[in-house]
């Protein structure tokens, strides 16, 4: 059962009233749809979500609209792996008010906050982070979006690309380079109001799993110094910090589809008759199903033992890449094993095994493909070794 999970010893009561209050209201409010204006669809979602209150979570402070003080690495996971479990658009809507507005929420002046997150949490301005940009993907820090310091504002020329909510955005949370120092050191981050003057939607972008997806183009988009969240040339710390938060909720998405899948695939093996009995009879399938189900435990406890470590104030970059990776990996080959079971009537278009199938494929590359989680292990890894054999 999808509720077993909630029992283990890194969740707390709460957590657990949380994720059986959002699995119930999911299983009423929430469907995939077939509507092919995803931006209606997109805007929707982030109404509804926060009219029930679900998007409380994403901000921090209760003055702000948040449902506590920190964000909860534990709640925003469960909420996640619910709501992709159920509907994927949902968790895309509910994971990027949070990524969109984290920054702002770590960093931000008193101001900000209360222009900013109550509005997010009650799902009246929509959130986007823009960091990525056309040769700074995977290698954030060698953005090239510069700000200029110009009187009592700074002026922002360049590009950014792969804009999630890109589009449809009320705000956006934007990482240039300000030149304090050569690379990493020399990043800050603004908030950019989508009607700023001099901020362009150069291009929508379309993608295997529909959502609001943009190319941006600044061409003197002037903005306040009070638009500057945190310190001069600490943008990129900023960047990284927000997505420590929230790559662990990746990784949950990932175990959400993969659970969905599960499902779609046990109604297939133990109803589609063949050969005078029905597919689950197999022992292939029975060793298929097998695996799949062990693939969905292990990258779980993963992914919220990264959470875990997270709420408690441990460090988390090798636990958190750890769980992205094998948790994105370990949907798609479920996935896969899904349609593989449903057999032709898996690749017909929107049939939920379909669906699974193209929206798993993005979140193995976003907030760091595989390979630099691979990479960030590693490192991680070395540098103990180091440290350990010179003490």
């Amino acid at each position: 059962m999808t509720e077993a999970h909630w029992e283990w010893p890194f969740f707390e009561d709460e957590h657990r009233k949380l994720a059986g209050a959002l699995h119930d209201w999911a299983t009423e409010h929430l469907n995939s749809g077939t509507s092919t204006d995803v931006d209606a669809r997109c805007r929707r979602l982030v109404r509804v979500l926060g009219d029930a209150g679900w998007l409380r979570h994403t901000v921090a402070g209760p003055e702000f609209g948040g449902n506590r003080d920190q964000i909860d690495t534990r709640a925003i996971c469960l909420a996640r792996e619910i709501l992709a479990e159920h509907n994927e658009l949902a968790d895309f809507a509910f994971a990027m008010q949070g990524l969109g507005s984290g920054a702002i929420s770590l960093a931000g002046t008193e101001e900000q906050k209360r222009r900013y997150l109550p509005r997010v949490a009650a799902g009246k301005a929509i959130a986007a982070f823009a960091l990525s940009e056309t040769d700074a993907g995977s290698d954030a820090a060698a953005l090239a979006c510069t700000a200029r310091a110009d009187g009592d504002g700074y002026v922002l020329d360049g590009a950014k690309t792969w804009i999630s909510n890109g589009g449809i955005a009320d705000f956006y949370v934007v990482f240039s380079r300000t030149g304090e120092a050569a690379g990493a050191r020399g990043i800050s981050a603004f908030i950019v109001d989508a009607d700023t003057p001099g901020l362009h939607i150069a291009e929508r972008i379309d993608v295997i799993a529909p959502h609001p997806l943009a190319r941006l183009r600044f061409d003197g988009c002037r903005v306040p110094a009070t638009q500057l969240i945190g310190d001069p040339g600490r943008g990129f710390a900023l960047a990284m910090r927000t997505l420590d938060v929230f790559r662990t909720s990746v990784a949950a998405a990932a175990v959400g589809f993969a659970r969905r899948a599960m499902a779609e695939a046990l109604a297939r093996a133990t109803s589609r008759r063949m050969f005078g009995g029905v597919l689950s009879d197999f022992q292939l399938t029975q060793a298929e199903l097998a695996q799949m189900a062990t693939t969905i435990d292990s990258t779980a406890l993963l992914t919220y033992r990264a959470a875990w470590q997270r709420d408690q104030g441990r460090p988390v970059t090798r636990e958190a890449a750890m769980a992205k990776m094998a948790a994105t990996e370990g949907a798609q080959r479920v996935i896969d094993a899904a349609v593989q079971m449903w057999g032709a009537l898996g690749v017909v278009s929107d049939q939920p095994v379909e669906r699974l199938y193209r929206d798993i494929r993005a979140l193995r590359i976003y907030e760091g493909a595989t390979e630099v989680q691979q990479l960030i292990i590693a490192r991680e890894l070395l540098r103990d070794a180091t440290t350990d054999s010179a003490s």
